[in-house]
């Protein structure tokens, strides 16, 4: 990357302030008092317009740069800083000590990763392509000691780097870890490990079918509803009308 004078990855996004949409977003993201988001601040910028600036300026972008728009106060630039990185490990591709210092760079500012839409657009792209050959244990203690619920989701939400690899194991294997968890899983964790046993199901229904059935009457009920999504009609109704666990509502 080139310093440049200015951050003109954070300008870039400041200048597409939208007040209405900030609102808009604001409510979406649930940035109220108690809420999951509380405190959280918006521009206003859609994700595909970040993502063209991010198209347009992440060569550009120092590691200073970088460390300033993730640390920003707004949302977006958080998810421009975030973008930025994935195009630089993707690009690395056979430049380890590139793709390791991306790695090293996430890994040391996830408190700043602290919503669903940050996690969901980088975790993958980076974590879990950093892991395919890799020891993964990382990811089973973000999962049991994770410092707060993104830290959790960015386990889980991981392996969709493996699920397109066919590799099935471990989303099974964090999904039973949540089943452990001695609290009530947060409505957002339950909706995330769902998501993932529905991808893993894609690739293979009958092992989904298998893992479910001796835990469908004890797995939170939002958890089992993204999973069975893909299900047929008939078999999804059998399946929620098993006496399950409530929902335990998050705001």
């Amino acid at each position: 990357m080139k310093p440049t004078e200015g951050n003109i990855l954070m300008e870039s996004m400041l200048s597409q302030r939208d007040a209405e949409q900030a609102v808009n977003l604001s409510r979406f993201f649930k940035t109220g008092k108690g809420q999951y988001g509380e405190g959280d601040r918006f521009l206003g910028v859609k994700v595909p317009v970040t993502r063209q600036i991010v198209k347009r300026y992440w060569r550009e972008t120092s590691w200073e740069n970088l460390e300033q728009c993730i640390r920003n106060e707004y949302h977006e630039v958080r998810l421009a800083a975030l973008l930025v990185l994935v195009q630089l490990f993707k690009h690395a591709r056979k430049d380890e000590a590139m793709q390791r210092r991306c790695i090293d760079f996430y890994l040391s500012h996830m408190q700043y990763v602290n919503n669903w839409d940050l996690v969901d657009l980088s975790c993958y792209e980076l974590l879990g392509a950093w892991l395919l050959d890799k020891d993964r244990q990382l990811l089973y203690r973000l999962v049991a000691d994770g410092r707060s619920i993104w830290e959790q989701r960015i386990g889980i939400v991981s392996t969709m780097a493996f699920i397109r690899h066919g590799e099935l194991d471990d989303t099974y294997a964090l999904a039973d870890l949540f089943l452990t968890q001695p609290e009530p899983l947060h409505d957002l964790l339950q909706k995330a490990v769902g998501w993932l046993l529905r991808e893993a199901g894609k690739r293979d229904m009958d092992r989904l079918r298998q893992w479910l059935l001796p835990r469908r009457s004890t797995m939170p009920r939002t958890m089992l509803r993204y999973a069975i999504e893909k299900f047929p009609e008939e078999e999804r109704k059998r399946l929620l009308a098993c006496g399950l666990r409530p929902i335990v509502a998050n705001h």
